[in-house]
């Protein structure tokens, strides 16, 4: 059996430069050698690279190839773990396609979508037992931002969140309109659009889903506990700033009804491989809120899809190798 060369693709333009590292790392740990040489290639404004030994290759972006002692490396797969721009937003995955390099995530269009949280919203509406928090959509250069109109349509407590921001930096929670201002100011900074969404209390949640020998599969949800007031960067990577508990205690209908409703989300957005949504179940009625999915979620050792595969009781090298395979 030939092995397959495999582009571990890493790092990325954002502040998870280094939580990119760590899934890849997780990942190339993971994965059969018998079947996969994996190359871990580090992208980053200046340069896209293969290190080895401190030493660092080059890539050569008009075919994605790759010299090494006078060899060139093509690759026969492209495994995308960036989080934030370029691989989650799309910009990867039209790259990939133009050069015809099968890869493991949501083609560019789903990727471009999903980065968007309210088009996500939109486009998510309306399916059966699936609920979205009252937001409202504001863009930097409008004079549309202004706080009376936010306070008109929407009720205290507000998340304001940058609408394309990947890992909860720049959000806030606001209890009243004195707050708003610098809330604003904090998520513009990220972004050029924002979210202002009423508050939905109640226990969080983060479920992985994949497609898998052709089928889609709904892991086991995992519950979020955190110390802090919201579930933010800090909480997300900061050892014991929150608790996760896998698999959820949720009764075994509920479990089946999420299971459904994360489904048609998977198919209604066309999203492919494997990817990770966040819903809130409203205190009193357990009525399920949809936060937003993430298409290339965190893969370290400690992350919520990697615990969900285990509480499963798959093995992760297998659970990644059904996802080159499926994808090729």
């Amino acid at each position: 059996m030939t092995t397959k060369n495999i582009a571990l693709v890493a790092g990325g333009f954002t502040g998870e430069y280094e939580v990119s590292l760590n899934s890849a790392e997780n990942i190339a740990a993971s994965l059969d050698a018998s079947k996969y040489k994996v190359y871990t290639i580090l992208i980053n404004r200046d340069r896209w690279f293969y290190e080895l030994e401190s030493d660092r290759f080059d890539i050569d972006k008009n075919d994605f190839s790759l010299i090494l002692n006078g060899n060139k490396i093509k690759f026969d797969f492209a495994f995308i773990t960036v989080h934030g721009t370029p691989g989650e937003d799309g910009k990867l995955q039209g790259y990939f396609d133009m050069l015809g390099i099968p890869y493991n995530t949501c083609d560019a269009t789903t990727s471009a979508i999903t980065m968007n949280k309210a088009y996500t919203k939109a486009i998510v509406e309306g399916i059966h037992g699936l609920h979205t928090a009252r937001s409202m959509q504001l863009f930097k250069n409008e004079e549309v931002h202004n706080m009376a109109s936010v306070v008109s349509v929407l009720k205290f407590p507000l998340f304001i969140k940058p609408n394309n921001g990947g890992s909860s930096v720049g959000m806030s929670k606001v209890h009243n309109i004195a707050g708003l201002h610098d809330a604003f100011e904090r998520a513009f900074k990220e972004d050029h659009q924002i979210l202002v969404e009423e508050f939905i209390k109640g226990r969080e949640f983060s479920i992985g889903i994949a497609r898998l020998d052709g089928h889609i599969t709904v892991l086991p949800a995992t519950e979020i506990i955190s110390k802090k007031e919201f579930f933010d960067y800090e909480a997300k990577y900061t050892p014991g700033a929150s608790e996760e508990i896998t698999p959820a205690d949720i009764p075994a209908a509920k479990n089946a009804e999420i299971g459904e409703i994360v489904t048609e989300i998977y198919l209604r957005l066309n999203c492919k491989g494997m990817v990770r949504v966040d819903f809130i179940l409203l205190e009193g009625t357990n009525d399920f809120y949809f936060i937003e999915v993430n298409t290339t979620p965190g893969q370290s050792a400690a992350s919520l899809v990697p615990q969900q595969v285990r509480a499963a009781g798959m093995d992760l090298g297998e659970f990644y190798g059904k996802l080159i395979e499926g994808a090729m």
